[in-house]
């Protein structure tokens, strides 16, 4: 048997607000009876812009082996730098 969620307390100030959740756990204030399942397939990790300088030759190289691939080249680029990055961590 489910107990009934506790009831959101009124607050007078955002800092009120934020010292509550501070020391108290949201999930006391759900009902979980009436949770469903969500699916999120378009979700992406977030990720950030970087502006890299490459010499020509270099990044013509790149994109010849993301040809080969068919992937675009960039994505090749992030496939290549965690490959080494985990392998860097393995041998630590």
């Amino acid at each position: 048997m489910s107990r009934m969620p506790d009831p959101v307390p009124h607050f007078n100030t955002e800092a009120e607000e934020r010292t509550y959740w501070e020391h108290h756990d949201s999930a006391e204030h759900v009902d979980w009876s009436k949770a469903t399942k969500v699916r999120l397939p378009n979700l992406k990790p977030s990720s950030t812009s970087i502006s890299l300088r490459l010499p020509n030759s270099l990044l013509e190289q790149i994109k010849v082996a993301a040809g080969k691939r068919d992937v675009p080249y960039q994505s090749l680029i992030k496939i290549w730098l965690a490959e080494k990055i985990d392998t860097s961590g393995a041998k630590r």
